[in-house]
């Protein structure tokens, strides 16, 4: 590891400690609407008022209760009847990770680049989740699409950082190789930080463990198979790794040869999920 890396590492990991490094906190939308589906007597009404008050999350949710993973006979036209479609808990965690594409931004243009090609990596991931979730495990769709959402958290606070360090953004390979090591320590501690359930607080340091061990499919492993698939013939080194010593395909019943029919068979449906979330 060159010496440049090392004390960057060292910076960011000494101010987390220090509680110095200050973690991004969610949107004010998303808090709103995670308090709400806390309180155990909140009821819809409720939950759409905090909706609504965000007309672009109210157009996306709208579009959401009308993928064709979740349409039903009716069409959805407004937010009440995408609230009685989608329930409270689904659209907590939908309308989280939907809310979260604003933090993806920044002044300086080369760390805007990095954040929306983030993003846009991480919505794809997502919606291949939600649809390896419905059918190949017994675990939430909306809790799995926000796995793939947050699965890159961590990249955040070491760009925030990158900003503040000029010289750094000019050494791409350094940053590049302090994200990878960071953003998964730090993925963990953003999601404990902002609350959300324990089944996913892991999934930016586990998603990278491909021998990882695990009684039975989880969210880390759906965001592996995910990502694996995103890059699956592109010139990216995850697009060279052998599937075969990933654990993650044998819990969740998939064949390691993504090429295989089974995959063509759920692409449409990959498809839609994708769609939904841009």
């Amino acid at each position: 590891m060159s010496q440049l890396v090392e004390k960057v590492s060292q910076d960011i990991i000494t101010a987390l400690e220090k509680d110095q490094l200050v973690l991004p906190t969610l949107p004010e939308v998303a808090l709103r609407v995670r308090e709400v589906a806390e309180d155990p007597d909140a009821s819809i009404d409720q939950l759409g008022k905090v909706i609504g008050s965000d007309a672009a999350l109210t157009a996306r949710l709208i579009k959401v209760a009308n993928s064709p993973l979740l349409r039903g006979s009716k069409e959805i036209t407004d937010l009440k009847m995408a609230l009685a479609r989608l329930g409270i808990e689904y659209t907590c965690n939908i309308a989280t990770g939907l809310a979260m594409s604003q933090m993806f931004q920044a002044t300086s243009d080369l760390i805007d680049r990095r954040l929306r090609e983030v993003w846009t990596r991480s919505s794809e991931i997502a919606g291949i989740c939600h649809v390896l979730c419905k059918h190949r495990t017994r675990l939430r769709p909306d809790q799995a699409t926000l796995a793939g959402l947050t699965h890159k958290i961590g990249v955040l606070p070491i760009l925030t950082y990158a900003e503040e360090h000029p010289s750094l953004l000019k050494d791409s390979f350094t940053l590049d190789t302090v994200v990878e090591q960071l953003q998964g320590t730090l993925g963990d501690r953003i999601l404990a930080h902002w609350g959300f359930p324990e089944a996913i607080q892991k999934v930016p340091s586990q998603h990278m463990n491909f021998a990882r061990e695990a009684p039975e499919a989880d969210y880390a492993d759906l965001v592996t198979v995910a990502m694996l698939q995103s890059y699956m013939g592109s010139s990216h080194a995850l697009a060279q790794v052998d599937y075969g010593t990933v654990k993650a395909f044998a819990r969740l019943g998939l064949d390691s040869d993504m090429e295989s029919a089974e995959a063509d068979d759920l692409s449409a449906e990959m498809e839609a999920a994708m769609a939904m979330l841009q």
